[in-house]
């Protein structure tokens, strides 16, 4: 469905996009994560149309985005994180209005907004003005706006920025519910979001794509060793477990009489049954012992925190608009 291809973006001299290449496909929920200034603004953008790149291409089913904006744009629904509702407005006259935008009329228009609007949950909140809905419910109306043309393509930037828990949760449903029906591209820095409703992941870092693939896939190859905990009672607890073959790195603490110790493993070591069997020759009172799992925030900052700076998308904005 979408095709990037050694895709560069530069401000000035600075390239904030340089040289991305994926494929999205249809039906596919894809995160797309970066750091802040990392360059996944720009790429959103060049997806949606809103910018071209300097070099490369940027494919819609196989067509350049370019070449026909107006086509492009009928089929991509673009929820941004700035979210630009008219709160004047009803919620009705809002979506009518988007509607004629969308170049929906008469009965299509009609059917289109009744369908956004019982898919987005907002019907109790449909003849209220903007101006006086909660932030979960202007997020539904943004989305519902950008769902209403039945898109394709679903695009958007911080869809839960500025939401509640509770309307986390209702919104990451939506976008769950909404992956059935087209290809979804979701900006976020909520981690857990990406675990609850992606079934693939991109990362960027400095202008780069530095990891493609499944959630667990990505972690399991993430490198590194795995952590374990173990919290037991008895003499030389920690010398004995540091000393463990493919133990790579330790550390300790004392609760009542007990030792609680957290060993890195090297990678490719299982530690579990090593730690077993040294619990029952030495005869210590086992409390605990457990490996962690791995998680998407320490893979993050694997690929993004080495080098990190001022990237180039933040240096461009900058020197666009000094203030």
């Amino acid at each position: 469905m979408i095709a990037v291809e050694s895709v560069e973006k530069r401000y000035g001299e600075i390239r904030a996009v340089d040289g991305v290449t994926f494929g999205i496909d249809r039906g596919e929920v894809v995160g797309f994560l970066g750091p802040n200034g990392a360059g996944t603004t720009t790429m959103m953008r060049m997806l949606t149309g809103t910018l071209q790149p300097d070099v490369g291409s940027v494919s819609l089913d196989g067509r350049s985005i370019g070449d026909d904006l107006v086509r492009v744009k009928r089929r991509i629904g673009y929820l941004p994180e700035s979210n630009p509702l008219y709160v004047d407005m009803l919620v009705s006259e809002y979506l009518e209005y988007a509607g004629v935008l969308r170049d929906l009329t008469g009965a299509a228009r009609r059917h289109a907004i009744a369908a956004a609007v019982e898919q987005t949950g907002i019907g109790e909140v449909f003849y209220r003005p903007v101006s006086e809905l909660s932030k979960g419910y202007r997020q539904r109306v943004g989305l519902a706006a950008a769902i209403l043309h039945r898109p394709d393509v679903l695009v958007m930037d911080e869809p839960t920025e500025g939401l509640d828990p509770n309307q986390r949760v209702e919104i990451r449903r939506l976008i769950s519910e909404l992956g059935g029906e087209r290809t979804v591209l979701l900006s976020t820095h909520v981690l857990q979001e990406v675990e609850s409703t992606c079934n693939r992941l991109l990362i960027i870092h400095q202008g780069r794509l530095v990891a493609d693939g499944g959630v667990a896939d990505l972690l399991q190859a993430g490198g590194g060793g795995a952590g374990y905990v173990v919290e037991a009672e008895g003499d030389g607890v920690e010398p004995a477990l540091a000393a463990l073959p493919g133990v790579a790195a330790h550390s300790a603490e004392r609760i009542g009489g007990r030792s609680r110790v957290r060993l890195t493993g090297s990678a490719g070591t299982e530690l579990r049954p090593l730690i077993s069997r040294l619990v029952a020759e030495r005869g210590w009172t086992l409390w605990e012992l457990y490996r962690e799992r791995a998680t998407l925030e320490q893979l993050f900052q694997s690929l993004t925190l080495e080098g990190r700076g001022v990237s180039g998308e933040e240096r461009g904005a900058r020197e666009q608009d000094p203030a």
